[in-house]
């Protein structure tokens, strides 16, 4: 068996962007980019995804299509001397690609030194970030940058493909070797690596050198294919954007009561770890989606919450996907949370400032000289335990916050609020 020095998923980045597996949205023929660069062309750009959806490897493949210089760093590495040493090749050569790896990580010294001369074309850039470009990234480099392009992760299809060229390929796959492996093992490969191109070639290559030669042939049983793929499709990170995209789609899967979709999420925030971070949003999606449909779901959360954290994993997934499947099939209101948001916009619009005299403390001497609380009526004193009066400063009389939904718990609660508005404007 022959041992390669460089790792397969090195050995197969696209040389040009004919190459190019997946990514058609952004690098397809009839996209505007490909356009450009088989025009000589090549645009600064940011370029953004997961891990292994193939940045580094496009950066690769456009500078190999335009035949110019190309010159890699790593934004937590590379400090103002790199990119000094890369300018001065680009004075002496030309114009030079410069791929900044971690982009979102550029120091202020680094960008001073840099963007003037990619404002004046000395240097093309193109950066590539895990974070989203439009949080993460410096608006001083975004504004050089004319294309912000988002990666996707690859279809199981297009890693088939991929995996197939690298069996073939004899100048930088392992076309040179006789290797004997079913379709099935190759899709159980890329099944397993969550669109991960440079993951699936590396567990191609283990799986290779995994298995036995017999008479000349390497046969791939399932079996090592099954070893060698072993926790290889779960990915998560805390403090990336996938984190926050997690959360969102926990929350919305909720929302849109999605049993199904929402235990995935579920699944896949426990799975990273991240109990506190379900718990929070479990009680926030109690209150802003669900409300006054249904007001007990409130406690039976902050209960499943209290059992999991006293729990721990892995028993506490069970009440947390009680209490999601719960929320999932329950009526769904967010009047409270938009009513709490339309009086929080009259404040800070400084509407309100001033309180009734009637409703102002008179538990101080000398409250009733300044008029504080005189012509209070003490609604206990009234039938029914209501009198209407004003209770809302002058320039706010009238204004309705809370609007009910007419479904769920609520619809009680909505009689009664239109019943004691009805008696105010009778009174």
């Amino acid at each position: 068996m022959l041992f390669a020095k460089e790792p397969l998923s090195f050995r197969m980045r696209p040389r040009t962007i004919d190459e190019i597996v997946g990514q058609q949205h952004i690098i397809g023929p009839n996209t505007a980019l490909y356009k450009m660069i088989r025009n000589d062309y090549v645009p600064s750009m940011l370029l953004y995804g997961e891990p292994g959806v193939g940045k580094t490897s496009l950066a690769y493949a456009i500078a190999g299509t335009v035949k110019k210089e190309f010159y890699m760093l790593n934004a937590t590495t590379a400090g103002k001397k790199e990119i000094e040493e890369v300018v001065a090749q680009a004075k002496m050569m030309g114009n030079v690609i410069l791929f900044i790896d971690e982009i979102h990580r550029f120091t202020k010294a680094q960008q001073d030194y840099l963007l003037p001369h990619v404002e004046s074309g000395l240097v093309t850039l193109i950066g590539a970030t895990t974070e989203n470009p439009f949080h993460a990234v410096n608006p001083a480099i975004r504004s050089r940058c004319g294309q912000i392009k988002q990666l996707k992760k690859l279809t199981d299809e297009e890693l088939l493909k991929l995996l197939k060229w690298a069996l073939t390929d004899p100048e930088r796959g392992l076309g040179e070797q006789n290797i004997n492996i079913t379709d099935e093992a190759l899709q159980k490969i890329a099944a397993s690596t969550n669109g991960d191109a440079r993951s699936a070639l590396t567990i191609l290559e283990e799986v290779v050198y995994a298995s036995e030669s017999i008479d000349g042939v390497i046969v791939v049983q399932m079996d090592t294919v099954e070893q060698c793929i072993e926790n290889k499709g779960f990915t998560h990170d805390k403090g990336g954007d996938i984190y926050y995209s997690l959360l969102s789609s926990l929350q919305k899967s909720i929302r849109g009561s999605d049993v199904d979709a929402s235990l995935h999420y579920l699944a896949r925030l426990l799975e990273g770890g991240d109990l506190s971070a379900v718990c929070r949003r479990l009680a926030v999606i109690a209150y802003e989606d669900i409300g006054l449909a249904n007001p007990m779901i409130g406690v039976k959360v902050m209960a499943a919450i209290e059992a999991a954290e006293r729990l721990g994993m892995p028993e506490a997934r069970i009440p947390l996907s009680a209490v999601t499947i719960e929320m999932c099939l329950s009526p769904k209101s967010n009047s409270a949370y938009k009513a709490i948001d339309l009086a929080l916009a009259d404040v800070r619009s400084g509407k309100g400032r001033s309180i009734p005299p009637h409703l102002q403390d008179a538990h101080y001497s000398g409250a009733k000289q300044l008029g504080h609380g005189q012509g209070y009526k003490y609604p206990h004193d009234y039938p029914h335990g209501w009198v209407h009066q004003q209770y809302l400063p002058d320039d706010l009389v009238g204004v309705r916050y809370y609007k009910p939904k007419e479904h769920g718990e609520e619809k009680y609660l909505a009689k009664v609020y239109e019943r004691l508005e009805e008696r105010k404007r009778q009174s």
